[in-house]
């Protein structure tokens, strides 16, 4: 399992609410088809704003001490920049546990550009729509969203690629077949994958009594675990934004933030 140092900040009630709505509405419970549908996906409007976020002179500022906070590199040498394309990045579905009617198995939690320092580290900044406009949300080391996402294309061409944060485990899913990306996710479903089906009984099994509004989730607890330590644990750097916390309102429960071991 991977543990990845993270400076991160909460979105406002609005902001969730505007991620949320990439999502098809909620409909009444009833058993999984064959195949769900594809997530929505986000507009070329939203990808190019957030890009322009990730790429603003305050972020890579924030980049330049995320980078230096170990004392591998300096901020002033640290020079980070963005390289390539934002990408949407997509997490199990609380409504696909639920067994909600034509419910994809996943759906975007926030978009992601990849960071570069000039000594090669690497870092993925987590945008979303705070206040009516794209922000960093969050910083991540590492290039997991991006690594995945290649992987998942190879695996199975025009499938999504989603992670389940409880295990840490990031699949690719079309049609009726789920893949493992990952040891984790190999665990879980065997090296060979799963029926969509078949991963829907085991995540209702296992979470089905933890979704918003649960006895579990008003405990406190999120996502199989006890709740996340307070932003900002472990030498991360503080955001230039308003708002604090996790991604989304189902990042509260659905996510497990990712900080150095």
């Amino acid at each position: 399992m991977t543990f990845r140092a993270t400076a991160a900040t909460a979105l406002t009630g609005a902001a969730a609410a505007a991620l949320l709505a990439l999502a098809p509405p909620a409909q009444a419970a009833a058993p999984q088809p064959p195949g769900a549908p594809a997530p929505v996906p986000a507009s070329a409007e939203s990808l190019a704003a957030a890009r322009a976020a990730a790429a603003a002179p305050a972020t890579l500022s924030t980049l330049s001490r995320f980078f230096s906070r170990e004392g591998k590199v300096s901020a002033a040498a640290a020079r980070p920049r963005v390289e390539g394309g934002t990408l949407a990045v997509h997490y199990l579905s609380p409504d696909f546990v639920a067994g909600r009617a034509g419910a994809p198995v996943a759906r975007v939690e926030f978009l992601a550009s990849k960071a570069v320092a000039a000594d090669g580290q690497l870092a993925s900044l987590w945008t979303a729509p705070v206040g009516g406009s794209w922000r960093v949300v969050n910083i991540a080391t590492g290039d997991d969203e991006f690594r995945y996402a290649a992987a998942g294309a190879r695996a199975l061409p025009g499938g999504v690629v989603f992670r389940e944060p409880q295990i840490d485990a990031w699949y690719v899913a079309k049609g009726a077949k789920v893949l493992p990306l990952d040891q984790d996710a190999v665990r879980a479903v065997g090296a060979r994958g799963t029926t969509l089906a078949a991963y829907g009984a085991r995540v209702r099994a296992a979470y089905g009594d933890k979704l918003p509004g649960s006895a579990y989730a008003r405990a406190g607890k999120a996502g199989g675990y006890a709740a996340a330590p307070a932003p900002g644990a472990g030498g991360a750097v503080a955001l230039p934004v308003a708002a604090a916390g996790a991604v989304t309102a189902a990042a509260a429960l659905w996510l497990r933030r990712r900080r150095s071991a």
